[in-house]
């Protein structure tokens, strides 16, 4: 064994400094743009909705919405100076509830699960990192919250970015303990409840991840020599079992990376959803990746995990359709997958980009912060591909 001389320490020592030094100064400056984004020791809160927003997201019309509050069938909200009516999230859930009341068929507002319904567990995930996917998990997962559904979003990234738009700083908050890597650990888990957070969101909360999920990586290979069970691909289905029934959809930010957590993902999942930037680098990307996914569902089958997904679909990402390549690409993969590509691609938008420098989403930056083309082509966009996975949902359930 060649052994390190002096000159050779030294040199490590010094980029093992510069690299700890660089990670300090990142941290400390992450921490800083948090302090000067959000009030300290505060945590995010959610925006006031507009009359046209809430009718949208409702349903019905603006007038329609006036005649409520007339009539006095639904309370009264928070007015503006100009006495523009401003709600809240609870309060379009309030309103959704006093509707369905009314409505001639069960379900038009309120169109979560029912009785004999099982939860929808979705996957978002993809072999890169860079497509759209934490974006893409978020937005759907706000989007049906605003539509009444009680979510539940299940962050298995180390690099927590979906956590970290929560409001959240994993690398301080969730240091040593809080992650969902408590609930599918090896040694002692804890119940899932114990883990989960409520947000700043109505109808959404989370289950936070961090660095702390990179040891179900290290952990899983020994625990395969020791027969450890529940085995690394049931354990986040089984830590699902305790809180399933307080939720109508469950959506995996899954990291980059096949490993045991998207695994372990893909075998909870009821759907899954495969985003795609349509350029050739990508696609040839995806195709190692598809190939090594059925490969590793094979052997997990075999091992006794039970695959049953009601859907799985391509969602373009990042799609700009003035591009002449990027058509190109998506007309291959539609002729190549048919119906398993969604119809509604996530446009690309300075919109999406913007909101992010802050973390936020674009259902929660106001409309007046951007212009108001670019911001409606955004909002758009993804309530269209939105709530095209709503009616998956609702398919699944046979609705």
């Amino acid at each position: 064994m060649t052994e390190t001389n002096g000159p050779q320490r030294a040199d490590m020592q010094h980029i093992n400094t510069r690299i700890r030094d660089n990670a300090e100064a990142l941290s400390a400056a992450l921490a800083n743009h948090m302090l000067n984004a959000f009030s300290p020791d505060a945590r995010k809160e959610l925006r006031r909705f507009s009359a046209g927003e809430v009718a949208q997201t409702l349903g019905i019309s603006t007038s329609f919405l006036r005649k409520l509050h007339f009539e006095e069938k639904i309370a009264e909200v928070e007015s503006t100076s100009g006495r523009h009516r401003h709600y809240s999230a609870q309060d379009i859930l309030d309103i959704r509830a006093t509707l369905e009341t009314t409505a001639k068929v069960k379900g038009t507002y309120q169109r979560g699960r029912r009785p004999g319904d099982k939860v929808q567990v979705m996957s978002f995930l993809n072999f890169k990192g860079g497509s759209g996917k934490t974006t893409s998990a978020i937005h759907t997962a706000q989007r049906l919250a605003l539509k009444g559904y009680r979510v539940l979003a299940v962050d298995i990234d180390p690099q927590a970015s979906l956590t970290t738009l929560f409001g959240y700083r994993p690398e301080l908050d969730f240091i040593d303990s809080g992650t969902i890597y408590d609930a599918i650990r090896y040694d002692d888990p804890l119940p899932l409840s114990d883990i989960i957070q409520k947000t700043y969101f109505t109808g959404l909360d989370l289950a936070p991840g961090g660095l702390l999920l990179q040891e179900f990586e290290h952990e899983t290979p020994q625990a395969l020599r020791s027969n450890v069970q529940p085995a690394f691909f049931s354990r986040l289905s089984a830590a699902l079992q305790e809180v399933e029934a307080d939720y109508d959809v469950i959506i995996f930010d899954c990291p980059p990376q096949l490993g045991y957590l998207t695994m372990s993902a893909l075998c909870a999942s009821t759907g899954v959803l495969i985003t795609i930037v349509p350029n050739m680098l990508d696609v040839a990307s995806m195709s190692q990746f598809l190939q090594m996914t059925a490969d590793l569902l094979d052997v997990v089958s075999n091992a006794g995990a039970n695959l049953d997904f009601d859907f799985l679909r391509f969602l373009i990402n990042r799609y700009e359709p003035s591009d002449g390549p990027q058509q190109q690409v998506v007309a291959f993969l539609r002729q190549l997958f048919g119906d398993e590509v969604m119809i509604s691609p996530m446009l690309k938008s300075t919109a999406i980009s913007d909101a992010g420098l802050t973390q936020q989403t674009i259902y929660e930056v106001e409309r007046a912060q951007f212009h108001r083309n670019t911001y409606d082509r955004a909002l758009d966009s993804l309530n269209l591909v939105n709530d095209e996975v709503e009616s998956l949902l609702q398919t699944a359930w046979g609705r």
